[in-house]
């Protein structure tokens, strides 16, 4: 039903994404997919002055707005219970799951302090990846404090000094302290958000393959790059 031609192409092709995160059970997506795709619906039915057509437009916003209000719903039911879990599941070799696209949702103004864990936050690449996430957090959560990374310690001295300059950068611009801690024995890998959300990640935050070279699609835009397989899981804990 999301393919019709009836309507924008670009609601059309967000509603047909809705429906199949819908589908997977992936309500926190398709949700995000549904309000994007009303939003511009709202807007177009404006300046539709064929009745027919305004009304067939019109019936495909309440079906949408409908179902959007069911999983709103839905996902609070489920928070509110404290049962809450949507399973992501990225395909080896497979592109579109940024940081932004995997758990950017779920980052907002509630959010004041954000605790990781991730025993492999040591390698130039993968301190780069943490640099990435610190990225949204800071362009998504306007009232952070603290980001807090609990790791394994590499050895060497370049793994602190890389992680020093990402703190002095965070502090200085942003006001937003970064506290690093090492463990020898970590192995669980979670982020968790001060307004509930955990999100844990097979791979922790090291999922994306190897560019093929800097000047490869993907370098910058991670919802390019080729990724290995894993799963995400993302669960919601009432905050005391």
């Amino acid at each position: 039903m999301a393919e019709d031609s009836g309507i924008d192409k670009a609601a059309a092709s967000l509603l047909h994404r809705a429906v199949e995160f819908d589908h997977k059970k992936r309500y926190t997506e398709a949700l995000v997919l549904y309000l994007e795709a009303l939003n511009i619906l709202m807007q177009n039915i404006k300046e539709i002055n064929n009745a027919e057509k305004k009304r067939y437009v019109r019936s495909k916003i309440e079906t949408y707005m409908d179902r959007a209000e069911t999983l709103k719903t839905h996902i609070q039911t489920e928070k509110t219970k404290g049962t809450f879990h949507e399973k992501i599941e990225i395909a080896n070799n497979s592109t579109g799951h940024s940081y932004s696209s995997v758990f950017g949702r779920f980052l907002d103004n509630e959010v004041v302090a954000i605790d990781i864990e991730d025993p492999y936050i040591r390698a130039y690449h993968q301190v780069q990846n943490f640099l990435c996430a610190c990225e949204l957090f800071v362009k998504n959560c306007k009232n952070l404090k603290c980001i807090s990374l609990l790791t394994t310690e590499d050895g060497n001295n370049d793994q602190k000094e890389w992680l020093e300059k990402i703190a002095l950068d965070l502090v200085t611009k942003f006001n937003i302290q970064l506290l690093v801690q090492y463990s020898s024995t970590l192995h669980d890998r979670q982020i968790r958000l001060s307004n509930g959300w955990v999100i844990k990640i097979g791979r922790g935050l090291d999922y994306f393959k190897a560019r093929e070279s800097k000047f490869s699609l993907g370098t910058h835009d991670l919802d390019l790059r080729l990724c290995h397989e894993t799963v995400v899981d993302v669960y919601y804990m009432k905050c005391n």
